[in-house]
């Protein structure tokens, strides 16, 4: 990032881009060019970050980014955390979760999170980082890849959610911290994303777009009559095997008043190959670049 931010720039194509793997090619690709816009925007407005900008401020840049690029629907309207709120810190109730009048401060840590509906495709992103240097939150990024390979490998082998869900807590005790995932509704670490028809108004309800959260009820009631859910939580409704589709998945990280967390799309087949029954949807993007440069440089 730029000024006090930091930003790590090494590129490396995704592995299956391009590829259908159970969907139409031009269905991923519309995915992952939401996925990449996101995550585009997520590095602009972190270079802008400066002492005294608060969390309210921080939101309404990613928005308006995101707006001067022709996104006029959302899954969730974009969010910020600062400082111990990166670890949801005390978070009891969902408005919490909503941006503050906390400002940034030298050395603190903070996450950006935005969902938004592009030419009817949607998106889930999360982005970590820090205003200067966080050597807390810098070790916690670095240990979130564990937790991508794991995710990837459990799917694959067609672990139930809620299993794989607990294995990925498991390891986070492993290595000393706290799953802050759980404080998010239901405590979910995923959950489902798909199109989203277009509208020439697209009114949100309580920070979340209305055509989404339609087909994320439509999810649930579907899912509920044939035995799965459109959420990936530790309780028994997770309890079954990966349906096949796309999910948005946010392991999060917490440990003494600091959190980080990568989100970004995984897609789920009914392919018996192995490889192409689960894959991250892109490899290109600033968490997986950090992690081959740390590789690189070890």
């Amino acid at each position: 990032m730029a000024g006090d931010t930091r930003q790590r720039t090494a590129r490396h194509p995704g592995r299956h881009s391009g590829r259908p793997a159970g969907r139409h090619s031009a269905d991923l690709s519309g995915f992952r060019e939401v996925q990449r816009l996101s995550y585009e925007c997520a590095e602009a407005v972190a270079a802008q970050l400066r002492p005294g900008v608060t969390e309210r401020e921080a939101a309404r840049m990613q928005r308006e980014w995101l707006r001067d690029r022709g996104v006029r629907d959302w899954f969730h309207l974009p969010f910020a955390w600062f400082g111990d709120r990166t670890a949801f810190a005390n978070f009891r109730i969902p408005l919490q979760f909503f941006p503050t009048n906390r400002r940034l401060e030298p050395g603190m840590p903070f996450i950006l999170d935005m969902a938004p509906v592009y030419k009817g495709f949607s998106a889930d992103i999360g982005y970590s980082g820090s205003l200067g240097l966080n050597p807390v939150q810098d070790r916690l990024m670095s240990d979130l890849q564990a937790h991508r390979t794991l995710i990837l490998e459990q799917v694959r082998e067609r672990r139930s959610l809620r299993e794989i869900y607990e294995d990925v807590e498991r390891l986070m005790n492993r290595q000393g911290y706290a799953n802050r995932h759980r404080a998010y509704p239901f405590g979910v670490i995923a959950h489902k994303i798909d199109r989203v028809k277009e509208r020439r108004w697209s009114p949100t309800a309580f920070g979340f777009g209305t055509q989404s959260l339609k087909g994320l009820a439509s999810d649930a009631l579907h899912g509920h009559r044939e035995g799965w859910s459109p959420l990936w939580s530790p309780y028994h409704f997770s309890d079954h095997p990966p349906q096949p589709g796309l999910w948005a998945v946010e392991p999060h990280l917490g440990f003494r008043g600091t959190g980080a967390k990568f989100e970004e799309i995984l897609v789920v087949t009914d392919s018996r190959d192995p490889e192409e029954s689960a894959f991250w949807l892109d490899d290109d993007l600033p968490h997986v670049r950090r992690w081959a440069e740390e590789e690189k440089a070890a």
